[in-house]
């Protein structure tokens, strides 16, 4: 996944948080709310302008990976 696409940075968005597709919803939200237990649906139920792939480059972003 190349969560470039996806994965956004804008200093005028939540300070220059790595952000979702431009949203003022952060990386860490979306990676912090799976580390707390939630699962994919309910993190789609939570954020519900968020798509699968949106939760998925998150997860690769912040692995590093690509």
């Amino acid at each position: 996944m190349d969560y470039r696409k996806i994965i956004t940075v804008d200093p005028r968005v939540r300070g220059g948080q790595p952000c979702i597709r431009g949203m003022p919803i952060t990386v860490r939200e979306v990676v912090d709310c799976l580390a707390s237990g939630k699962n994919l649906e309910e993190v789609l139920t939570s954020y519900p302008k968020l798509t699968r792939e949106d939760i998925q480059a998150c997860l690769a972003f912040s692995t590093g990976g690509s």
